[in-house]
């Protein structure tokens, strides 16, 4: 008994030690007391009989060892410098553009995730959704009239284009400026407030947020104002801030989608006659495509890759990938055809150059920008992917669910409304989830970059996840209104968001390999307290100064494994009972110290995986995803923590944090899982499922009692459902095609006593309800309802017919169409072959 307290003492201070990170004299001095006092209890016969002799030399072996390594020479001479030298010619050079990429942003919330020991203040630090006076005015004012000007199907099926009238009022209103500082003619926005903005157009018309969008976001205006010189600034920031130019940006090419850098658009530094003198400027030739609001721009911001054989600028021939702005029109840019992406009506098009010359002072940032242009565009992203697209997606989401919530309850099958069968709550719980889930993380990010953060993992995981649970509540919603949605015309309000999920899934990166290359590739190296650091001194030149700040760098690097070998062994034997927790936590605490205990085990599985693949973890993409989906829930479930308590932890709010909560640490618990069962090495297999999952897979997802709470708290009209689609677009006009479903809810739940003496009555056989009788006139005839209910059960009936009703076309008028898209599609296949053929 007393040699097995004596053991778990030592294994519980052992592990404090690790846990603190300890030096390694401390460890030295603590193994030598206690294999001391372990040697003085054998020799006096009261524990460890048999071995304390071995336990004496083994302490006595370790603690002369630990004591060795404390001296940083023989340290570097035993251990780092051949770990060191392996490192050294095992690595692969890091390139110019992987670099940039690297260190593009900064990191903040995802670093302490990825430490295993979040600092909860940090998390806290972070504002609300804060909005200047002016800004609350603008998103309540201007955006609001937009909105209700748009007309989602004569944007894409009649028109087919943004009609001229929205245009104008977009431009007056300064939308295109709203990245812009005051200082040069913008509206000088926050970063939150432009999400709101961006999300409230786009509950409305995903046709017009992709017109506003895009100047907003990766372009000629924030590029100028970062990066140009001020001869730039003052020729092109105004123009763009007032809508004077409209402004795209090619990067994508035919041969470079997802891999841009490695584009075949060329520019060669050379002399010619520009505007009547000899001018020193670049020769390009490229062909860009899916560039969006090329067909009506009127300045393209172009990538190209730079080079020099002449060395009229007196360096190197490969100057790397260069940024430029090009005035439209412009001798040998082709430009104004249009692709026509899922059948929307935003302009998108390609671009195309032959011979094109432009002078050198057309380069962003002069010639101090030739070649930045990687690392211009990666700085730009790991903010702009935060805003634009998680702002749409997230609109997207809780669009959905108001109108589909209305939808659910106003539709009646089987004699009550199919929001109140099992099968529709399931799908309604998961857009609650999705839309709950999406504005937190939206509003958390967003307010990062407010407060001047450039995130550019959380911006990656943010997209990804953002658009994936778009796509999951759009067809959640197609589903539940079956028919409904499926039939195209001016009362369909969900086509427009069905078409348009491919879109979002597919541009700014792929969600594919932003998932699988992306989130977790750059987020282990730019994130991990010491990995970069090793890989840095790796690659130094001096060879010295390397091994100096790769022996800092290895030693909190082992510190810093052993504290996560501990620490997650420790919390999740014991539940995370004890793993940290922020003060005045109330009902929250359970969840901050879940949130601890599992960021300690993604630390420990993604080190150890970064250690073990090394450069392999590129190709290792399924393995990559997964960890990418772990951390994506580590920072969804911290942005609902923040997002609960911004709000004020309101108990109506209660079951659905609980539920998103739950489910979170489910997926978390799969992913891992997901990791470990596919693990490439089988021994580190083993340990590591004991040390993530030493008494098994104890999360479960959140159960049918809670999704049915959840499911039935909103499908009436109330502070729930209201809070959940806050910053949208809310019409109440019943001529409006989303407007009629709020005022035919308002009267259905109003309605419904008066719907349940009807079903009553015709159960019992005493008015029938069918094509060829007036059941309402028979109700008041058997005293079922009087006149004035009548009455109102017949406005209810007639809003409801209206409600489910889908559109009818002639057939001529459906047939015009088919020429257009043959043309079209004659053109690609024409535009194709040449490709082919050059």
């Amino acid at each position: 008994m007393f040699e097995g307290v004596m053991i778990l003492a030592v294994a519980w201070l052992f592990g404090l030690l690790a846990i603190r990170q300890a030096p390694a004299v401390l460890w030295a001095v603590t193994i030598a007391v206690f294999a001391a006092l372990i040697n003085g209890l054998g020799q006096a016969g009261i524990a460890f009989p048999n071995s304390y002799a071995a336990i004496g030399w083994t302490g006595a072996i370790l603690t002369s060892i630990l004591l060795a390594l404390s001296y940083a020479q023989i340290r570097k001479t035993l251990v780092t410098k051949p770990v060191f030298s392996v490192l050294r010619r095992a690595l692969p050079r890091i390139s110019e553009t992987e670099s940039a990429a690297i260190e593009a942003g900064t990191v903040g919330w995802d670093a302490e995730l990825f430490t295993g020991r979040p600092d909860w203040q940090a998390l806290r630090a972070v504002p609300g959704i804060e909005l200047s006076h002016e800004e609350r005015a603008f998103l309540e004012g201007p955006t609001e009239q937009l909105c209700k000007m748009l007309s989602d199907w004569d944007l894409r099926h009649n028109r087919r284009e943004i009609p001229e009238h929205i245009w104008a009022f977009i431009k007056e209103q300064g939308f295109l400026g709203m990245l812009i500082s005051k200082r040069y003619g913008g509206l000088g926005f926050s970063a939150q407030a432009q999400s709101l903005i961006l999300g409230k157009i786009g509950s409305r018309s995903a046709d017009a947020v992709v017109a506003v969008m895009v100047p907003n976001s990766l372009g000629p205006g924030e590029l100028v104002e970062k990066y140009g010189t001020e001869e730039q600034k003052r020729r092109w920031l105004k123009p763009l801030a007032k809508g004077e130019e409209i402004p795209c940006f090619g990067l994508t090419g035919p041969h470079s989608g997802s891999d841009a850098a490695d584009m075949r658009d060329v520019g060669i530094v050379c002399e010619r006659e520009f505007e009547g003198r000899k001018t020193l400027g670049i020769k390009l030739d490229f062909e860009k495509r899916y560039i969006t609001l090329a067909p009506v721009a009127t300045v393209v911001g172009l990538a190209f890759k730079l080079y020099d054989p002449d060395r009229l600028l007196g360096g190197k021939e490969a100057l790397g990938i260069t940024l430029a702005l090009i005035p439209i029109p412009h001798e040998g840019v082709e430009i104004g055809r249009r692709h026509y992406p899922s059948g929307m009506a935003f302009p998108n098009g390609p671009i195309r150059g032959r011979d094109v010359f432009i002078p050198l002072d057309w380069v962003i940032g002069g010639k101090a920008g030739i070649g930045q242009g990687w690392k211009f565009l990666m700085e730009c992203l790991s903010a702009g992917r935060a805003i634009s697209l998680p702002a749409t997606g997230t609109a997207a989401t809780k669009a959905a669910l108001r109108v589909t919530t209305a939808y659910a309850r106003i539709r009646h099958q089987f004699g009550l409304p199919i929001a109140h069968m099992e099968g529709i709550e399931e799908p309604l719980a998961r857009m609650v989830e999705n839309a709950y889930v999406n504005e937190a993380a939206r509003a958390l990010t967003a307010a990062m970059v407010s407060k001047g953060e450039k995130p550019a993992v959380i911006s990656a995981l943010l997209k990804y996840q953002t658009t994936e649970r778009q796509r999951a509540s759009i067809r959640d919603a197609m589903d539940i209104h079956g028919g409904k949605a499926i039939c195209d015309g001016p009362k369909n309000y969900l086509q427009s968001a069905y078409r348009m999920v491919p879109v979002g899934i597919t541009v700014e990166g792929a969600n594919i390999l932003t998932r699988s290359l992306m989130t977790f590739g750059q987020g282990v190296i730019r994130c991990h307290p010491w990995l970069y650091q090793e890989i840095k001194a790796a690659q130094m030149q001096d060879q010295a100064a390397g091994l100096a700040a790769f022996d800092q760098a290895f030693c909190g690097h082992f510190k810093y494994m052993l504290a996560n070998i501990s620490g997650s062994l420790f919390h999740n034997l014991t539940g995370g009972l004890f793993a940290s927790q922020p003060e005045n936590g109330k009902y929250t605490s359970y969840w901050y110290r879940q949130l601890a205990r599992a960021s300690r085990t993604f630390a420990l599985v993604a080190d150890v995986t970064a250690a073990l693949l090394g450069g392999k973890i590129k190709i290792k993409q399924k393995i990559s995803g997964r960890l990418a989906d772990a951390f994506s829930e580590l920072y969804l479930l911290s942005s609902l923590l923040k997002r609960y308590e911004d709000d004020g932890m309101p108990e109506a709010d209660r079951d659905i944090f609980e539920m998103c909560a739950r489910n979170a640490m489910y997926r978390f618990q799969l992913a891992i899982a997901g990791v470990l069962d596919n693990y490439p090495v089988p021994l580190i297999k083993g340990l590591l499922r004991v040390l993530a999952f030493p008494l098994g897979r104890r999360f479960k997802p959140a159960p049918d009692t809670l999704t049915h709470k959840v499911a039935q708290a909103v499908v009436v009209p109330g502070e729930v459902r209201d809070r959940l689609t806050r910053d949208i677009y809310v019409c109440r006009d019943p001529q409006d095609t989303v407007g009629l479903l709020e005022v035919t809810l308002d009267k259905v739940v109003k309605a419904e006593p008066l719907m349940r003496y009807l079903r009553k009555a015709e159960r019992a056989g005493k008015i029938r309800r069918d094509y060829a009788h007036d059941w309402l006139k028979q109700a008041v005839e058997q005293n079922v309802l009087s006149a004035a209910e009548a009455d109102q059960m017949r406005e209810v009936e007639e809003l409801i017919g209206r409600v489910i009703a889908v559109d009818d076309f002639a057939p001529e008028e459906l047939t015009g169409p088919k020429a257009i898209i043959g043309k079209a599609a004659s053109s690609s296949v024409a535009d194709e072959n040449k490709i082919a053929a050059e």
